[in-house]
């Protein structure tokens, strides 16, 4: 049977509170699962992202082995297998992503199923958003965690030794090592807790245009007022904080204000927490622009050194982002900040926290208003406590 990959996405209402199941099998096996919630997303695009997950896990632990990938879906599966053309804009980027893995994977056989028989990825999904419903983290997982594929050729690695430290406590001088986070103590002092709210939705992310710094600045929609307001209301419920920074930009400001009157705290703007600069890209969509600057856009998807004309490109805000976060981390020092940012900023700190490259920021997304938590201890070691949760 070999290796096979199912996957399934949906939305309750479409567009509507949205997310995907995926599974993969050896030899009818179980190997890995997820399914997640992506908040408020159409059933094609849910779908795209179960697609993308299912794929990610073949490439983790199938290595290059022969992959059978099966999906309900027909437009999917018509549209990977290159019979049926991607037409709308909302999919073009989701599949170029899926077909980036697919060059990683060995052969890939794309096959259309009956829903019934992908009933193991469907119920993924509904738990997903059954977990969030309940006001829990919209992620589940049934099946351990297997180990990637070993070639025959590959000597086994010796098992590792594990000896719990007596006094529970990382080494200050741990890096490139275990920093043993669940065992600090209070030898290593008090971690600043960065609470990350992206704002909620404007008339340009309901459209799904580019909208950066030096455009247009579009304010809050009712919904997006409605989004602050319950975010404000969890962060609240578990404990608040002790300040608010916010990007420049009116719709973070907007959405920052709904923390401050819940929380009763002034806001602070700090201008390197401010989105990405797309210059002559802002306020056009994806597809407008892949039609009047494709080489352009080829060039800046290929590389995040490249700016889009007349804006700023993913490295350069990266610099900014993390002189930023060193400021916040010197200015409150042990206390718990909530920063009101945008998907560029938020994105570019939690790969600061995971230590990743760049590339990893090509591997996230965030809902409009969702929580992302990390913590910094004062010896620098970072903690990644949640991600894009939304209230």
């Amino acid at each position: 049977m070999g290796w096979t990959a199912e996957a399934d996405g949906g939305s309750r209402g479409n567009p509507g509170p949205a997310s995907y199941g995926a599974a993969l099998l050896r030899d009818g096996v179980l190997v890995a699962d997820r399914g997640e919630t992506i908040g408020r997303a159409t059933n094609n695009v849910a779908e795209y992202r179960g697609l993308i997950a299912a794929l990610e896990l073949a490439r983790e632990h199938a290595g290059g082995a022969p992959l059978e990938m099966r999906m309900d879906s027909k437009l999917v599966i018509e549209q990977m297998a290159g019979r049926w053309k991607i037409k709308h804009p909302d999919m073009i980027p989701l599949a170029m992503r899926a077909q980036e893995i697919v060059r990683d994977l060995g052969p890939v056989t794309w096959t259309w199923v009956p829903r019934a028989q992908n009933a193991r990825a469907d119920a993924l999904a509904n738990a997903a958003l059954d977990e969030e419903k309940a006001g829990r983290p919209g992620v589940v997982s049934t099946a351990r965690r297997a180990e990637p594929v070993q070639l025959a050729d590959e000597p086994p690695e010796a098992p590792a030794e594990f000896t719990e430290p007596r006094d529970a406590a990382a080494p200050l001088d741990a890096k490139g090592k275990n920093p043993l986070l669940g065992w600090r103590g209070s030898m290593h002092g008090d971690p600043t807790t960065v609470i990350l709210l992206r704002h909620g939705v404007t008339a340009h992310t309901q459209r799904k245009l580019f909208s950066g710094t030096g455009g247009e600045d579009p304010p809050l929609v009712d919904e997006g007022v409605e989004q602050a307001r319950r975010a404000a209301a969890w962060i609240a419920e578990r404990g608040g904080a002790d300040a608010i920074v916010a990007s420049p930009l009116l719709r973070t400001r907007q959405t920052a204000d709904q923390v401050a009157q819940r929380l009763g705290l002034p806001v602070e703007i700090e201008e390197g927490f401010a989105e990405a600069g797309f210059g002559d890209w802002d306020g056009f969509s994806f597809g407008d622009i892949m039609k009047r600057w494709p080489t352009e856009l080829e060039s800046w998807l290929s590389s995040t050194s490249v700016p889009p004309p007349g804006g700023e490109s993913f490295d350069d805000v990266a610099k900014r982002v993390e002189a930023a976060r060193d400021r916040l981390l010197q200015t409150h020092a042990g206390r718990t900040v909530v920063v009101v940012s945008h998907v560029t900023p938020i994105k570019l700190m939690v790969r600061l926290a995971l230590g990743a490259d760049m590339g990893v920021i090509h591997r996230m997304e965030l809902s409009p208003a969702s929580i992302t938590t990390m913590a910094w201890w004062p010896d620098g070691t970072p903690s990644l406590r949640n991600f894009s949760v939304t209230p």
